[in-house]
């Protein structure tokens, strides 16, 4: 959500660099230069240009995970070259988000990314205005049988993209139909729904 934001507002184009994203594309030494090279080519002749990598640390994780199958360390050794040849004229952004960057090799990051911002989660009152506004936008309606304060409890840990995410899980095109017959209600996005593990809706 804030990578798209942050395009939005430059009105640059955006390349999405994530471990899976790239698994199984361009194999090899040759072909990890040759995906690279064009990343770089057209991030320079489309400027501006963001180059998102989602789940950063997973680049520079000291020991990968066996059931990881998308090769995170791929870009470790590379990241660094390109962002050293870079000049002061290239208006090419990276930008890597992270939920446990305690995971990855800190030196390695910095040597990549020069700013580390924190984003805190959202307090009560964010979340209970968030739902509130997604939802309107959404095409939903508040009513009596919805309890946005239960959600805004309930979703106490999760960032504004979760929310945002559920709302849209929940008001499908069909469900906004029946909002007429059948009220939104907080049990259907009930808090069994919330998969804690990656931060996912089930």
């Amino acid at each position: 959500m804030l990578v798209n934001a942050i395009c939005s507002e430059l009105g640059a184009n955006l390349m999405d660099l994530t471990a899976e994203n790239i698994c199984g594309k361009y194999p090899g030494k040759a072909g990890l230069t040759m995906l690279l090279h064009l990343v770089m080519k057209v991030g320079k002749l489309l400027q501006p240009t963001v180059v998102y990598i989602g789940n950063a640390e997973k680049t520079f994780i000291k020991k990968v995970p066996k059931n990881d199958m998308s090769d995170p360390k791929r870009l470790k050794k590379e990241l660094p070259k390109i962002i050293k040849k870079m000049t002061a004229e290239d208006r090419i952004m990276f930008i890597g988000t992270s939920l446990t960057p305690w995971d990855g090799d800190v030196k390695g990051m910095c040597q990549v990314y020069q700013k580390i911002v924190l984003i805190p989660r959202p307090d009560y009152a964010s979340r209970y205005l968030l739902f509130k506004e997604v939802i309107l936008r959404m095409g939903g309606r508040l009513s009596a049988t919805l309890d946005l304060s239960s959600l805004a409890k309930i979703s106490d840990g999760y960032t504004p993209g979760h929310i945002v995410s559920a709302v849209k899980h929940v008001l499908t095109e069909r469900r906004v139909q029946q909002l007429a017959r059948k009220p939104l209600t907080a049990a259907e996005y009930g808090a069994g729904r919330w998969k804690l593990e990656g931060f996912q809706w089930k």
